[in-house]
C-alpha cells in the first residue's frame, strides 16, 4: 500500500517536473520570437543578426538554435505571428464595425498601430534575404487581405454605401496591390511621410471613390471623431 502511494508521488513529481520544464521551453521560445519581432520591426530583417537577439535576450546565441534552426526559420515564425494577429484583429473589426466604411476606419487605426514603430525596409528585406518568409506574407495578402476587402466592397454595396456600380472583383484586387506601393524603396524617397500616412492617404483616396452620398457623411463623421481622438490623446501625452 505504501509502495503504491510512494509510486503515485513519483509519478506525480515526475509530471510536475516535465511540465515545469515545457513551460520553461514555451516561455524561452515566445521570448525570442518577441524580442526578434520588436527588433525586425524596428530596424529591418537584414540589420538584425541572431548575435542581437541573444545579446537582448541575456542568452547564448547556442540557446536560440535549440528553439529555431536559423534565421530563416526564426523570421518565418515572426511573419506567421504577426499574419496571424493581423487576421484577428481583421476578423474582429468586421464584426465590430457599425457599417462598411466603419470598418475601413477600424482598419486604418490598426495598421497606424502596426506602422507605428515599423522599418520602411521591413517588406523589401524580407524579399530579397528571406523568400520563404516573403511567401507566407503574399499568400495573406493575395488570399485573406483580398477577401476581406472584397467582403467590405460587397458590404458597402449591401448597405448602400457604396455606389453599386463599381467591379468590386477588380477594385479589391486594386487596392491590394495598391498596398504594396508604401513598402517600395523607391516611392518613399519621394514621399516625405511616414508608412501609417501614407496608408491612411491612400486608404482614403480609395474610400472617397467607391463611396456614394450617404457614404461621403459618414466619411466626414469618422474623420472628425478620429481628429478628436487625436487631438485628445495628444493632450493627455
Amino acid at each position: 500500500m505504501v509502495g503504491k502511494k510512494d509510486g503515485n508521488l513519483r509519478n506525480e513529481k515526475s509530471f510536475h517536473s516535465f511540465a515545469a520544464s515545457m513551460s520553461t521551453e514555451i516561455d524561452n521560445k515566445e521570448r525570442i520570437l518577441l524580442q526578434a519581432t520588436e527588433l525586425f520591426k524596428r530596424y529591418g530583417v537584414r540589420s538584425v543578426s541572431m548575435d542581437d537577439i541573444a545579446g537582448q535576450l541575456g542568452m547564448s546565441k547556442k540557446t536560440i538554435y535549440q528553439y529555431y534552426a536559423d534565421k530563416d526559420e526564426l523570421v518565418s515564425a515572426v511573419v506567421a505571428a504577426e499574419i496571424q494577429v493581423n487576421e484577428t484583429c481583421c476578423i474582429r473589426d468586421s464584426s465590430y464595425a457599425d457599417n462598411a466604411v466603419h470598418e475601413i476606419f477600424l482598419a486604418m487605426d490598426m495598421v497606424v498601430e502596426l506602422f507605428r514603430a515599423m522599418n520602411p525596409s521591413l517588406l523589401f528585406d524580407l524579399q530579397k534575404y528571406h523568400p520563404q518568409a516573403f511567401q507566407k506574407f503574399l499568400a495573406h495578402k493575395n488570399d485573406f487581405v483580398y477577401r476581406k476587402i472584397y467582403d467590405n466592397l460587397l458590404r458597402g454595396i449591401k448597405e448602400e454605401l457604396y455606389r453599386d456600380d463599381i467591379n468590386s472583383t477588380l477594385l479589391a484586387q486594386y487596392r491590394v496591390e495598391s498596398m504594396m506601393l508604401i513598402f517600395n524603396p523607391a516611392f518613399q524617397s519621394t514621399v516625405k511621410l511616414n508608412l501609417a500616412e501614407i496608408d491612411e492617404e491612400i486608404t482614403l483616396h480609395f474610400l472617397y471613390g467607391v463611396v456614394n452620398a450617404k457614404g461621403y457623411k459618414l466619411i466626414l463623421k469618422y474623420k472628425q471623431e478620429r481628429t478628436k481622438k487625436h487631438q485628445h490623446d495628444a493632450k493627455v501625452k
